[in-house]
């Protein structure tokens, strides 16, 4: 497995329908439908907030995302929004994505959503990304990193438990799970 830091121009269409195939569920009423979330996931993509894992073979395997003031891996703007979904069609997904918005911090480096391909999984491919998110914090002098985790996700919470990460707090979004499909989202930190 071959891991670095940033996503190939290549791999771009690739990465977004593997993020959508993770966070689609979660983000399918708000972006969707499928071909135009995708259109919108390929054209925000930021590579260089974005860390890979292929196989020998160049296949693209995985990808941690992360967040710092500069930008995040799937982040843009309302008028990234405007062109693809219209002015009434953006405008409402930018009021429910603002609702998912979390901010940076100084004391800590933020991983914001990992996902590796279904027949990746269970290969160590999720704790090899988590590894190299570890390392790219420390290059950036954090001294944790953080995290969130929903509800309906326990197969993540595992994976962030067994690295060693703690809960330190869980976020009811109330009316919204009926939109967003889970109840609460937990914040996870560890040290690196």
């Amino acid at each position: 497995m071959i891991i670095t830091t940033g996503i190939p121009e290549s791999n771009r269409p690739e990465a977004a329908a593997l993020y959508w195939e993770a966070f689609g569920e979660k983000l399918g009423f708000v972006l969707g439908p499928k071909y135009r979330a995708l259109i919108f996931i390929t054209r925000v993509l930021r590579s260089d907030h974005g860390i890979c894992a292929h196989d020998e073979d160049g296949q693209l395997l995985g990808v941690a995302g992360f967040k710092t003031a500069q930008g995040a891996l799937v982040g843009g703007e309302f008028r990234d929004l405007r062109k693809v979904y219209g002015w009434v069609g953006a405008s409402i997904r930018a009021l429910l994505l603002s609702a998912l918005e979390r901010d940076t911090e100084n004391e800590r480096f933020l991983m914001d959503g990992i996902f590796v391909a279904e027949e990746a999984r269970g290969k160590g491919v999720g704790t090899a990304l988590l590894h190299a998110v570890y390392a790219e914090a420390k290059v950036r002098g954090y001294r944790q990193v953080r995290l969130d985790v929903i509800d309906t996700n326990p197969r993540a919470r595992a994976l962030y438990l067994h690295e060693g990460f703690e809960e330190v707090d869980t976020r009811q979004i109330g009316i919204l799970r009926h939109i967003f499909g889970f109840n609460a989202s937990t914040t996870m930190v560890r040290d690196v």
